[in-house]
């Protein structure tokens, strides 16, 4: 079974900056890992697009968020980091990662448990 860990979140003032990292991990070999992308849902809200990284680079950001996050591909096999800098108290929610991976010749979506981010004003 594959396996979608965040980590990263905490507290952080506005105008911070925070690096929330997704990896993946499995029992056997993970082929490949295809399109990532980064979630949020604040309190009472609906979970919203954050960010996402093509298998290839691309990368699209939503508006509230273009500019001041970045999503790359990790150092480590199978990570994607979101790199987020100058933070507001409307950046407060639960971060999901979200992949398509290739594993046992299957295309899977998978998503993590989630990490906390709070900005505080």
């Amino acid at each position: 079974q594959v396996q979608l860990v965040e980590s990263g979140g905490g507290l952080v003032q506005a105008g911070g900056s925070l690096t929330l990292s997704c990896a993946a991990s499995a029992s056997g070999i993970i082929s490949r890992v295809n399109v990532v992308g980064w979630y949020r849902q604040a309190p009472g809200k609906q979970r919203e697009w954050v960010a996402t990284i093509t298998s290839d680079g691309g990368r699209n950001y939503a508006d509230s968020v273009k500019g001041r996050f970045t999503i790359s591909r990790g150092n480590a096999k199978n990570s994607v980091s979101l790199q987020m800098n100058s933070l507001k108290p409307e950046d407060t929610a639960i971060y999901y990662c979200n992949a398509q991976i290739v594993y046992l010749a299957r295309e899977g979506d998978y998503w993590g448990q989630g990490t906390q981010v709070t900005v505080s004003s």
